[in-house]
């Protein structure tokens, strides 16, 4: 099936020659991790209670990615399991090529979690089965290869093992490098590199919140001595009113032609105070240049000169209408997406989901949906709720999210804020498909007092004729990080509560000021 409505759509990242605008990554994109092979660059990103897990991206550019996949995709390779709360699960891979191979090493926060390294030859998949590492007892694990063929595995403290890659089997006891700056909360996400004759361990510490920062230190041998950086921290936006905040959990690649750059996660807050950011903490580009053998860190800015190398995009996706055999790696589901639950097959042309849980409520809900990448969008869909009862939802956590659901003959906009769960409006329906939307509205830039929200939510029904008729409008600041807390972003998506549910089509469409937009995906 299609959409009876087309639209031409534009290139992706906002481009200009010579300049692109950050996020690279936009939406739920947060600890990036990149490596470069040749001329091709590879980035991967936690995924914490989303299935399929650790989204894998590919640039020739460092500027415009494409998803090439999911790494942890099957079963046998990761289970998240109903008990498991929201933003646990996956946290901040290392990607890593060695000898041939595409290595990844990442956290699993919850029962039967712990360290778990993978490996690929093509990194579009399939990624193997995992290798347990149980002698690392920290989050963010670092890999790195000394001359002689070392494994070094780092982490979260800041400690340090050798380990077998291969077998997961640690080699001496961990030790203890560096605790970053006195004084400075959570000392984390270390990443190790050889550059010239030192190796330098860059790190994450003051919290993934307002107080996030980025510092280094460097030593003779992987396992020290280290010296900190005398202009540590090398990045930080505390203390700023920068668009950009939160920035930190970094990680450093040399282009093809010599120059260095850094991917690291920031966030985009909106409206009054204290600022609400909903997409979650995004992956953002700087340039790096190198002063007496320590890296200095360039602006990290909405607009930014690009690399002198950097292509022009490819398009947006276009609106999903579900005739492939398979779904796109963008679609993510919330900790598993059981073979029963779904199909491409039993109505062709529809995706069919088939309700386990009553409600977005219910940790085991069937749901399929892609992260919120734009400030401003409209949704659509065309849902036949004749044998159930679902629709579109917007969602934080079980205990924050939004939805507008067709069935019984109505569609209705359902509200959950924390304890508080409450229908807020309804509408009677004729029997058959309907079209359900949903407008997300970022207030412009003069548009602001203390207390002004990040967004508005506008629920509706669509005509053929794309006049709407809006059952509701909705503060966006209660599906944000600052009210819900946790580590994720908002994801929008199809979910079915009851019974058997159809989606005809799923249209995502950027608007505003984001039709031209930073760090979105590309491909159809």
């Amino acid at each position: 099936m299609t959409l009876t409505q087309s639209r031409t759509r534009p290139g992706a990242n906002g481009w200009t020659d010579g300049v692109f605008t950050n996020p690279v990554l936009a939406g739920l994109h947060p600890d990036p991790s990149v490596c470069r092979v040749g001329d091709d660059y590879y980035l991967a990103c936690s995924s914490f209670e989303y299935f399929p897990g650790v989204p894998l991206f590919h640039s020739r550019d460092l500027v415009h990615w494409e998803q090439i996949g999911n790494v942890l995709d099957r079963p046998s390779q990761l289970v998240l399991p109903p008990t498991m709360p929201s933003s646990a699960g996956v946290y901040a891979p290392t990607l890593r090529h060695h000898d041939g191979r595409f290595w990844l090493i990442v956290t699993s926060v919850g029962d039967g979690g712990g360290n778990l390294i993978y490996t690929a030859t093509d990194p579009a998949g399939p990624w193997s089965d995992p290798v347990r590492v149980p002698g690392v007892n920290g989050i963010d694990p670092d890999l790195a290869w000394d001359e002689d063929g070392n494994c070094w595995c780092t982490y979260a403290g800041i400690e340090q093992v050798r380990i077998d890659p291969h077998t997961g089997r640690t080699i001496g006891r961990p030790r203890r490098l560096w605790s970053g700056a006195p004084g400075a909360q959570a000392p984390e996400a270390p990443h190790l590199y050889r550059v010239g004759g030192y190796w330098y361990l860059l790190i994450a510490e003051g919290g993934t919140e307002r107080g996030h920062a980025v510092s280094i230190a460097r030593a003779p041998a992987p396992d020290g001595p280290f010296e900190p950086c005398p202009a540590n921290p090398i990045l930080t936006h505390r203390g700023t009113n920068r668009p950009i905040q939160n920035t930190g959990h970094a990680d450093l690649v040399e282009a093809a032609d010599g120059s260095w750059w850094m991917v690291l996660l920031g966030v985009r807050p909106g409206g009054g105070t204290p600022g609400w950011h909903v997409l979650g903490r995004e992956t953002f580009l700087a340039p790096v240049t190198w002063t007496d053998g320590w890296p200095v860190v360039g602006e990290v800015a909405p607009v930014m000169t690009a690399p002198p190398w950097a292509a022009h995009p490819v398009p947006l996706p276009v609106p999903d209408d579900f005739d492939n055999d398979g779904l796109h790696p963008r679609w993510i589901s919330v900790r598993s997406r059981p073979a029963e639950s779904w199909s491409l097959t039993e109505h062709p042309g529809w995706l069919t989901l088939r309700a386990r849980g009553a409600s977005m409520d219910d940790p085991a809900v069937t749901f399929v949906g892609r992260r919120q990448q734009h400030l401003s969008c409209r949704v659509r869909t065309l849902v036949d709720a004749t044998a159930g009862r679902g629709g579109l939802a917007v969602r934080l956590d079980e205990r924050h999210h939004y939805e507008i659901e067709a069935g019984d003959g109505e569609v209705r906009v359902v509200a959950r804020i924390g304890t508080v769960l409450s229908t807020v409006a309804t509408r009677s329906v004729t029997a058959g498909p309907v079209r359900l939307r949903l407008d997300v509205i970022a207030p412009s830039p003069g548009d602001w007092h203390p207390s002004k929200e990040p967004d508005l939510l506008q629920f509706g029904i669509e005509e053929a004729d794309g006049a709407v008729d809006v059952l509701t409008t909705l503060d966006g600041r209660y599906l944000s990080t600052e009210v819900a807390g946790g580590f994720t972003g908002r994801v929008i998506g199809m979910y079915a509560a009851a019974g058997s549910v159809r989606f005809d089509w799923f249209d995502y469409e950027p608007r505003g000021d984001d039709a031209r937009t930073p760090g979105s995906e590309s491909g159809p």
